[in-house]
């Protein structure tokens, strides 16, 4: 009798499956009806067995909300998943310098515009950036922050570009002469598509010079995707 009563207060939680199973399944009393009584369908046939047919009624409508509770759940799951396993894919970062020395060498100048290649790896989160041709390959369109710093103690200019798909989109231009140290940074926030190529070159005639300490560095990361 419990069960039955409980089961009777549900009937408004499962109300949108009323369509499913609506009364006509139940022919007590229609048009028709017949006094034969098939063992096996008791509670179709027998206006006594009323309770009964409301708990199989009320079962079945448990059983539909709970199939599709289910479906939902997996589906969202399954959403998730694959949210995830997007923000694991999308995950770009680097931070590379070069070579570190114990003594002071220098790179350049050059009769003509050369890549810097940064060797020496902090992070490369996604491997992105190639420390074989100093080259970061952007893996999806987006937002991407890159920073450059460079420096030369030689008293003379250090100098370098930032470029995407070769085009300069940021400079560097020391003071000749001014100090023992010339060292400059540039922070640029720059909206890529997929496959775009991003790397720093230093110009025709210039030098930068690298220790231990790490004054020459190249880093970069996603911001966020975009479509």
């Amino acid at each position: 009798m419990r069960a039955f009563v409980l089961l009777c207060l549900l009937l408004p939680a499962f109300g949108q499956y009323e369509e499913m199973w609506g009364d006509k399944d139940y022919l007590w009393d229609t048009p028709g009806f017949t006094t034969t009584k098939p063992k096996h369908k008791a509670c179709l046939y027998e206006k006594e067995s009323c309770g009964c047919c409301l708990m199989k009624k009320q079962t079945h409508r448990m059983e539909a909300f709970f199939n599709l509770t289910h479906r939902e759940m997996k589906k969202d799951l399954m959403l998730t998943k694959m949210y995830i396993d997007d923000m694991r894919a999308s995950r770009s970062a680097f931070s590379f310098a070069l070579d570190k020395n114990d003594s002071t060498e220098c790179l350049g100048p050059f009769s003509d515009d050369a890549g810097i290649v940064f060797r020496h790896e902090f992070l490369n989160l996604g491997n992105n950036y190639n420390p074989m041709t100093g080259i970061f390959v952007a893996p999806r369109a987006g937002v991407y922050s890159f920073s450059y710093t460079i420096s030369s103690d030689m008293k003379r200019a250090a100098c370098a570009h930032l470029q995407v798909n070769g085009e300069i989109v940021s400079e560097i231009h020391g003071q000749d002469g001014q100090d023992s140290v010339d060292s400059d940074s540039v922070v640029k926030a720059i909206k890529l598509k997929a496959e775009d190529r991003v790397d720093v070159i230093l110009p025709k005639g210039c030098i930068i010079c690298s220790d231990k300490k790490f004054s020459n560095t190249f880093t970069g990361f996603l911001l966020y995707a975009t479509v």
